[in-house]
């Protein structure tokens, strides 16, 4: 990585970061180091990656999470959604084992839906939760049981955001490595303040969860564990549209289930998610471009980054 000064940070990313104090880098194509695959494994060498997520009117993003851990080497993808849009998750997950739970009558998860997800939670090696999960009681009640029972590092996303802003005392109930995936409404939302600049604030939050990775989203994203952060330069206004957070979630879960430590995993999925945008963004254009190609370049930014190494 490339050290950076306060002056050099700011002048990049238009940022006030006078009297911050930190450890700050930039990432470089050669920080990304994937885990290595032998000839002599199968499918759970390379973890078990489960999602929660998913309610009536938002299958997206559940399906493009599922796709992009199953793109980025975890070696068996679970997506649990409720069994109100079941049929069209399934239908459009690659390969991914996806699992029906009872849904609330607002179409999101019930809470009956523990009995299922706490048990496949106990085997997982890393887990997200929140896209598309809805913020109602009985979301909420799923939020706060997983982030207290979770054995395996969590990534809470979108939704699951909205409840720990609800009840910031969720970010620092887990026993498991935490990292959070707000933009900046989300991180606002969550207590942050971006006053001051982005990095300052992104630094004031985390001292207040000592243990929370912090993955502050938007132009020049910052990922923040203690007083270190990793500033990315990849990616572009073209990534600026729903369903491209849902990607980075699916790729943050392979890395971490395949195990890397949660913050390389956390910078490793930022860039590597920028990475795919940007060489898609080569083929679409700025306009055209979906979170469907984002997943459909991963393969071609995970071949530039080994060509490297």
């Amino acid at each position: 990585m490339t050290q950076l000064t306060n002056e050099e940070y700011a002048k990049r990313y238009e940022d006030r970061a006078e009297d911050v104090s930190c450890s700050l880098f930039l990432a470089e194509a050669a920080d990304v180091c994937l885990p290595k695959r032998k000839v002599h494994t199968h499918k759970y060498s390379y973890g078990r990656a489960l999602i929660l997520a998913g309610s009536t009117g938002y299958s997206g993003a559940p399906v493009l999470a599922a796709n992009a851990c199953e793109k980025s080497g975890a070696g068996l993808t679970h997506l649990i959604v409720p069994e109100s849009i079941y049929a069209i998750a399934a239908s459009r997950c690659d390969g991914a084992v996806v699992t029906p739970c009872p849904a609330s009558d607002s179409g999101s998860f019930s809470p009956e839906s523990l009995s299922v997800i706490l048990p496949l939670l106990k085997k997982a090696d890393a887990c997200v939760i929140g896209p598309g999960l809805g913020t109602g009681d009985a979301s909420a009640t799923i939020v706060e049981a997983v982030i207290r029972a979770a054995d395996c590092p969590l990534i809470l996303d979108a939704d699951a955001l909205t409840v720990c802003a609800r009840n910031r005392h969720l970010l620092s109930a887990s026993h498991s490595p935490v990292i959070i995936t707000p933009h900046e409404g989300e991180f606002t939302r969550l207590g942050g303040d971006l006053s001051s600049g982005r990095l300052f604030g992104a630094l004031s939050f985390v001292s207040a969860f000592p243990d929370l990775i912090l993955i502050l989203k938007g132009y020049g994203t910052l990922t923040v564990y203690g007083d270190e952060v990793t500033v990315n330069p990849t990616g572009g206004p073209a990534m600026a549209k729903g369903g491209s957070g849902d990607v980075l979630c699916g790729i943050l879960c392979a890395l971490l289930a395949q195990g890397m430590s949660p913050y390389a995993a956390a910078y490793n999925a930022v860039y590597l998610h920028g990475l795919a945008g940007d060489l898609a963004c080569k083929e679409t254009g700025e306009y055209s471009l979906t979170p469907s190609d984002i997943i459909h370049f991963l393969p071609k930014a995970f071949q530039k980054i080994m060509i490297g190494q």
